[in-house]
């Protein structure tokens, strides 16, 4: 079995207004033993964040979890105006084996709201059952039109990784050499649209090349049951609590699926984290 946790960290920022790396990988450990830890709103040098000081939190995390693989999905990276470089993405940290990583800018379209770049973070992570391959992304929060560009990304990403997966292709030396890789997928993250909003059920629609769908695991578990809330819980400046965090998996790891948790008690950001247990 491996366990596999997502949480938008909102930058280590506590309800109480703390930012505190250190209770936030506590509170991941206490949820589960997880081997895969996917984050969203990971940032650097970003002083200017509420209750940031502005330290490489990539870094820190990665020194948090010995052990652990740690890979960095910097989706926005700008200049600091002093020489150096401000960066804010996603990251995944894995103590099983990891083999290739991939890194997909998802579209950016022209809108008028405030939006920025967005990143989905593909790692082949070895299990005792095979190579999976795990992604992590952050969609756009204040245009729909952006999440609709950015899910189309998703499953671009996903359609090509099933046909390098059944396309025999030529091994190499260095830089051309073969790795694993996997039709098997999760998906994770903070999608920032609600369970009943087409462009989320957009994701699991199927393929028309015989890509497995990613389908969302609480549905899998659940049926129609509702998404348990996984943000807003505790403040309500951005509206009432509601579910905007999801796990997909693809069809072929549908029955493995054990359990799939939103934990509701955390306070270590403004959203929840969800656990995902698979048989592996």
């Amino acid at each position: 079995m491996i366990r596999i946790i997502t949480w938008n960290i909102q930058w280590g920022l506590g309800v109480d207004g703390t930012v505190d790396l250190k209770r936030l990988v506590s509170e991941a450990r206490d949820l589960a033993d997880f081997d895969v830890l996917c984050l969203q709103e990971v940032s650097d040098n970003f002083s200017d964040l509420k209750g940031n000081s502005g330290t490489n939190q990539f870094a820190e995390l990665a020194g948090l979890l010995p052990g652990y693989t740690a890979i960095e999905g910097v989706a926005l990276d700008i200049p600091d105006g002093t020489g150096g470089r401000r960066r804010f993405g996603n990251m995944l940290l894995s103590r099983l084996s990891v083999a290739q990583v991939l890194r997909y800018t998802l579209p950016w379209e022209a809108a008028a709201t405030r939006n920025m770049p967005r990143l989905l973070l593909e790692a082949v992570v070895e299990t005792p059952s095979g190579p999976l391959r795990v992604m992590t992304t952050h969609l756009e929060y204040s245009s729909d039109k952006l999440r609709r560009a950015q899910v189309e990304g998703i499953r671009e990403a996903h359609r090509t990784a099933y046909e390098r997966m059944v396309t025999l292709r030529e091994d190499g030396p260095g830089t051309y050499a073969l790795f694993p890789t996997s039709r098997s997928a999760v998906l994770t993250g903070d999608f920032n649209m609600r369970p009943d909003d087409p462009v989320k059920q957009r994701i699991s629609e199927p393929f028309g090349n015989d890509a497995p769908a990613l389908l969302d695991a609480w549905q899998v578990a659940h049926g129609s049951r509702p998404h348990p809330h996984s943000f807003c819980l505790y403040d309500q400046s951005n509206g009432a609590p509601h579910c905007c965090d999801f796990v997909f998996v693809t069809g072929d790891l549908a029955d493995r699926v054990r359990r799939i948790d939103y934990d509701q008690e955390k306070q270590a950001s403004d959203h929840q984290p969800v656990l995902l247990e698979l048989d592996m």
